[in-house]
């Protein structure tokens, strides 16, 4: 005996089937502050890439540049209520929440080049950093290269005393703002949004700014001067919203694990050919002089700088502090 359907029955089963195709992917919201042609835009194109290609379609990531959704001060509160689900802030962005350890990156010459921060990021120390986000309802999943931070300003800058009272922009981070009034300037907070015009109006005289960002930000084109003291490493924390990524399927996150993993060796590549290849558009603008210190005003920079490490040792904690001396060390 044959058994048919109802015509109600036969169209929920239709139904149930049809939601099933087309279910709704997992959409990602990734936000940041920069311009998309910067090596962190870069990388989050290439990570919305490859979670896409990887999970076919079962996630979406949107990516939202240049603070087209929140400022600095912003995406860290809006990541914690859910409002997005992934960004890349500066790991100074972490020290006004309580998580002072992060204000590590910003401590003057405690890095020379890439690969002594790798030690650190690439190792049990970075590690043990990204765990004490989960404290605030985030997931650590990178450490992203930025290059390193130099002074830029509209008269010459050679050596600390240069600086005197000038007024320079910085993120919000108390060790910037330490190493900013080391140098005799005064440090003046705001978001990288707002930068461009403030240099441009004479709100700011100058800024503490990594290379790629004084590029596509454009400030190279109302600073005159810039001078290389690569006096701080400039790097993101990729972090996610901890209550939605503990709620993807496991093989998802497996998934996206491996992606943040192979974006982050991309970024890390892009940061260092995208540094180079700003200074020379820079230089051949003709807009802006870069000036590289010689070996004896590089030691009056350090010199002048040494007094923020033993300032700063309390906030961030002499432990963390020998912990990275260590990992460097070896």
């Amino acid at each position: 005996m044959k058994h048919l359907l109802t015509p109600i029955a036969a169209a929920v089963l239709l139904g149930t089937a049809t939601a099933a195709i087309a279910a709704d992917p997992i959409q990602i919201k990734f936000s940041h502050v920069v311009a998309t042609d910067t090596p962190k835009g870069q990388a989050a194109e290439y990570f919305k890439k490859l979670a896409e290609e990887r999970t076919k379609g079962r996630v979406k990531v949107v990516i939202y540049p240049n603070s087209q959704l929140y400022k600095d001060k912003e995406e860290l509160e809006a990541l914690q209520m859910g409002s997005v689900q992934m960004l890349a802030p500066t790991t100074s962005k972490f020290g006004p929440m309580g998580l002072k350890e992060f204000e590590v990156f910003d401590v003057p010459y405690l890095f020379m080049n890439e690969d002594q921060v790798h030690k650190v990021t690439r190792g049990p120390v970075g590690q043990s950093l990204l765990q004490k986000l989960e404290a605030r309802s985030m997931k650590g999943l990178a450490f992203w290269d930025n290059g390193f931070r130099v002074f830029s300003a509209n008269k010459p800058l050679r050596t600390p005393t240069d600086m005197k009272g000038l007024k320079i922009r910085i993120n919000s981070s108390k060790v910037n703002q330490a190493i900013v009034q080391a140098v005799g300037a005064m440090p003046q907070t705001m978001s990288l949004g707002e930068v461009y015009q403030a240099m441009q109006t004479g709100v700011v005289d100058g800024g503490d700014s990594n290379v790629s960002n004084l590029y596509t930000q454009k400030q190279y084109e109302v600073q005159k001067y810039a001078v290389n003291t690569k006096h701080s490493y400039s790097g993101y924390a990729v972090v996610v919203n901890k209550p939605f990524w503990d709620k993807l399927p496991a093989d998802i996150r497996t998934i996206l694990e491996g992606a943040m993993k192979d974006a982050t060796i991309y970024n890390d590549q892009v940061a260092e050919k995208d540094t180079a290849l700003a200074y020379a558009k820079m230089k051949a603008s003709g807009k802006i002089q870069f000036y590289e210190p010689t070996a004896a005003e590089k030691t009056q920079w350090v010199t002048a700088l040494q007094s923020v490490q033993n300032e700063i040792a309390p906030r961030i904690g002499m432990a963390m502090i020998n912990s990275v001396k260590a990992a460097v060390a070896k």
